[in-house]
């Protein structure tokens, strides 16, 4: 073909496509949007794994001591979420990080089939720890403890012969499990075995239900609660209380009327627990929770609690929204989010100059560097 001929046939192309872009303008928008939506999530793609290396650089620089532990005044919750962490985003059970961690992490299991430090949080930890090495057990080479451990954490359960089905703390479980149980405690442990390959179907999920079921303000036949009605917004609360409270001891905690308000981690908490223990978005329990979750999204905030819990809170967000399949949320005013790119976004300008994360706000240890750092890198590892 001569060079003439080659100009006319491209004038011609030319030609025709502006005539169909004249024609059919939004055939014409349709490709150019998908592209920029293409370029921004590589864009966010890239932004997450620079923060990551970075996050995982000052854990192996700083965060590690010399045992292979973080954060180890504090028992091996810290090193076991560090490590889920490394595990979840990637890293290989031969990085020396990972593998002087798993070392020792062995440490701490004790001959009750627990993996725990001074036994104050015995069950936290356990969980915590199953969920690490179940992400660590390709070979199967942490089966036997992984066994041991599911059958303590279910026996510290409030099951039969300590509570009957219709109290209110049947089904829950606590930090050490003689106390009183919680939501979070109740989440973990339906996360660590759901870890060990334990379906929804699992008797002790089941009974988990029945707590965190209890633990929303929800007026349902599944809250038989005195709090069920009070608030009554889909979200979900920490704990059940069995003893009369007192609204003026706590704005935070309680409405005037004596009600449990709810709160953002809890919330993300509650949702994912129901996903792991069978529910699914036709289920009224999960669509009071997503729609208290659309009301009130927030990746600056831990709804209710503010700057408090709020790395916590940023790994049970992705961790719930996660699981319950959810790639975009419009909230309360309309707006449509890709939670993923606001999450990533708001981790980058968080972070530290060295690496790490941290929360000024002190409660729940979150002004430890290894913690906030482990949850931030747990949350990015569901935004890939």
């Amino acid at each position: 073909m001569n060079q003439q001929s080659s100009i006319g046939r491209s004038s011609f192309v030319w030609l025709l496509t502006t005539a169909v872009m004249a024609i059919t303008p939004n055939l014409a928008v349709a490709p150019l949007a998908f592209a920029q939506e293409k370029q921004e999530v590589r864009a966010s793609d890239a932004l997450r794994q620079q923060i990551v290396d970075k996050g995982f650089a000052f854990l192996a620089r700083e965060g590690q001591s010399e045992a292979g532990t973080f954060s180890d005044k504090v028992g091996p919750g810290v090193t076991a979420l560090a490590l889920t962490a490394a595990l979840k985003n990637g890293r290989s059970i031969d990085d020396s990080m990972v593998a002087e961690g798993l070392t020792a992490l062995e440490g701490y299991v004790k001959p009750d089939g627990g993996i725990y430090g001074n036994g104050r949080l015995k069950n936290y930890e356990t969980c915590v720890a199953m969920v690490c090495f179940a992400e660590a057990n390709k070979t199967g080479k942490y089966n036997q403890i992984l066994k041991n451990a599911k059958n303590f954490v279910t026996g510290i359960q409030f099951g039969e012969g300590q509570r009957d089905p219709s109290d209110p703390w049947y089904g829950g479980v606590g930090y050490g499990g003689a106390g009183r149980p919680d939501l979070s405690n109740t989440g973990y442990m339906i996360e660590a075995l759901r870890a060990v390959d334990e379906g929804p179907e699992n008797a002790a999920i089941q009974r988990a239900l029945l707590f965190v079921s209890r633990c929303q303000n929800l007026d349902s036949k599944h809250n038989d609660t005195a709090f069920a009605g009070k608030v009554d917004d889909g979200g979900f609360y920490y704990e059940i209380p069995t003893t009369k409270i007192d609204p003026s001891t706590s704005d935070e905690r309680y409405t005037p009327d004596g009600g449990l308000r709810s709160y953002g981690s809890m919330g993300y908490t509650g949702l994912k627990s129901m996903i792991f223990a069978g529910l699914t978005k036709e289920d009224p329990r999960v669509q009071a929770a997503l729609q208290w979750i659309t009301d009130h999204y927030d990746v600056e905030n831990n709804p209710g609690m503010g700057s408090a819990g709020l790395f916590y809170y940023y790994h049970t967000f992705a961790a719930g929204l996660s699981a319950a399949g959810v790639q975009t949320l419009t909230d309360a005013d309309g707006v449509d989010h890709d939670w993923k790119a606001d999450l990533i976004a708001e981790l980058a300008e968080r972070q530290n100059e060295d690496g790490s994360w941290s929360n000024d706000n002190a409660r729940w240890f979150e002004n430890d560097k290894n913690l906030a750092t482990a949850f931030a890198l747990m949350s990015l590892s569901y935004c890939k």
